[in-house]
């Protein structure tokens, strides 16, 4: 089918005016357009000579945005001059068309830029499943050399400095992202998160003043080596995540303290011998002192056994990787039995998945405490309020009130429940919550030390009082408290940057923003692009 050519030059080819239409195909849902330059010669680019003798010519076939749902292919005659200089080196020359596109390309220059923008929007196999919708007609590998051959942004050198690293392989390999403390904008990507990187990107882009960093030994080194002038300031998040950690290992060193002391039981009149009989050499029984029963089963003799071998090893002087290789076990596995004082420790406990029965639970227990037990009456009563249950759900939370014992006492509080209520602000605690809280600490004066540590850390750490740092790392010290006292004789090591971030308000804030934007990208590709092509996608997003 032909179309009108002057009707497709004003409209497919509008603001390119050194390009005439000649004619236009249309058949199996692509449009041939023929077209040739308009001009009468063009200039040599070597010498810059005019010239417009024709030697010969030939046709280039180009690919072009879509028009109306069909795909447009330009064949465009090209002509090549001869250059009449006798001093310049190029004796012919192609007709040039910088509007339309580029020498060797064989898309044009305005599909190119929407090739670039599906490209960073959505890499290599999203991106071309989009550009086949949008008949585009370019794979994933175009895609990709689209986005490779863009230039990387330039950036002056920042004077906040702000370091993180991300995972590349989770657990085996990183890499580092800096970004400008003050714009938040990714400045570079390094493909490892050691200090050598670091030291020669400082060293050859002078001028950062204040570096934001977490407690990475690496990345201090880095910074140390590479900008020894900067100040260096550790980040506030990441200290308050490292007090939770060791308030959860001080309060699991703590546990037997959360259990509710049981009253002793009354003695039964049936073979009990009468207090006469009683020797007053006999010590007192006093219940209230008895540790909980042990984890019982094969899983917890299992956990038994491997805390007493692990810990076995390394009172013969085996580190903590000869054991993991020795036994065949992973080192995060290793750690763990090591780190625990207890075996019971080790055994995580299970926590309750949520179900939609969840909200009716509290009705379904008053009517059964009133004498309701019939399961299918009262799953007619929940579907008569709209409720998104079914019979199963009720039978099974059914039994389970049939089989609890009556006025059974609440279980203890759990370590991280413990932890939470400790680390977070009094405030966002409920009334219950506070009531437990205080029932705890005053079965543990251990506890209700390390919970006026963590008071005057968050006093700290919110008010910008960094000078008082070490007298609250002198008071942990003398309370010799497991978890906290390791916490703070370990920022020792880096007090000038943790002083400085307790003082400051710079933090690493916008960094860890840059990190969960890279989660975003790295899912996008799907975890099959290298480092260069995953460097390239962050920098220029």
């Amino acid at each position: 089918m032909q179309a009108d050519a002057s009707f497709w030059d004003s409209l497919a080819f509008d603001g390119i005016d050194d390009v005439d239409v000649e004619a236009v195909t249309a058949a199996f849902g692509t449009d041939d357009v023929v077209a040739r330059g308009r001009a009468a010669g063009a200039a040599c680019p070597d010498c810059g000579r005019f010239s417009g003798r024709v030697r010969d010519s030939y046709q280039r076939r180009l690919k072009d945005l879509p028009l109306g749902g069909q795909s447009v292919v330009i064949r465009l005659t090209v002509r090549r001059f001869i250059c009449g200089a006798a001093d310049c080196p190029r004796r012919t020359f192609a007709e040039p068309f910088a509007q339309l596109t580029d020498p060797y390309a064989r898309f044009t220059t305005r599909l190119n830029h929407i090739l670039e923008r599906v490209g960073l929007a959505l890499a290599g196999r999203a991106g071309a499943r989009l550009a086949d919708q949008l008949r585009l007609r370019a794979g994933r590998m175009t895609l990709v050399r689209r986005v490779m051959a863009l230039p990387d942004p330039q950036f002056s050198t920042p004077r906040v400095l702000g370091v993180d690293d991300f995972a590349i392989r989770r657990g085996q390999t990183y890499s580092t992202v800096l970004t400008c403390g003050e714009t938040h904008r990714v400045v570079d990507v390094l493909p490892t998160c050691e200090a050598g990187p670091l030291a020669a990107w400082l060293t050859t882009h002078p001028g950062v003043e204040i570096i934001c960093r977490d407690r990475a030994g690496a990345y201090a080194e880095g910074a140390r080596l590479g900008a020894p002038d900067a100040l260096q300031v550790a980040d506030r998040f990441h200290l308050w995540q490292g007090l939770g950690r060791a308030v959860e290992t001080c309060v699991a060193a703590h546990r037997e303290c959360l259990r509710t002391p049981t009253p002793p039981p009354k003695p039964s009149t049936i073979g009990a011998p009468s207090e006469a009989a009683r020797s007053d050499t006999d010590p007192p029984q006093d219940d209230s002192d008895l540790p909980g029963p042990d984890p019982a089963g094969r899983r917890a003799q299992r956990k038994k056994a491997a805390h007493a071998l692990v810990h076995e090893l390394l009172a013969q002087g085996h580190s903590r990787r000869a054991i993991a290789r020795h036994l065949g076990w992973g080192l995060n596995t290793v750690l763990r039995y090591a780190a625990a004082v207890h075996w019971q420790d080790t055994i995580r406990e299970n926590r309750p998945r949520p179900s939609r029965l969840d909200p009716y639970k509290p009705y379904l227990k008053r009517r059964f405490a009133a004498g309701c037990t019939n399961v299918t009456q009262l799953h007619c009563e929940l579907l008569a309020e709209h409720a998104p249950v079914t019979y199963a759900m009720v039978r099974a939370y059914v039994a389970t009130l049939r089989t609890a014992p009556p006025d059974a006492p609440p279980p203890p509080p759990k370590v991280r429940q413990v932890t939470g209520w400790l680390t977070r602000h009094p405030t966002a605690l409920s009334e219950e919550n506070r009531a437990d809280l205080k029932d705890v600490l005053a079965r543990c004066p251990e506890l209700d030390t390390a919970a006026g540590h963590i008071r005057d850390f968050g006093e700290i750490l919110t008010g910008r009082l960094g000078a008082t740092l070490p007298a609250w790392i002198d008071a942990v010290d003398a309370s010799q408290l497991p978890g906290l006292t390791c916490f703070a004789l370990h920022m020792l090591r880096d007090l000038d940057a943790i002083t400085a971030g307790l003082s400051l308000r710079w933090s690493s804030g916008g960094t860890e923003g840059a990190v969960n934007r890279i989660k975003k990208i790295k899912r996008q590709l799907y975890g099959r692009a290298g480092f260069e092509l995953l460097r390239k996608m962050i920098l220029l997003q």
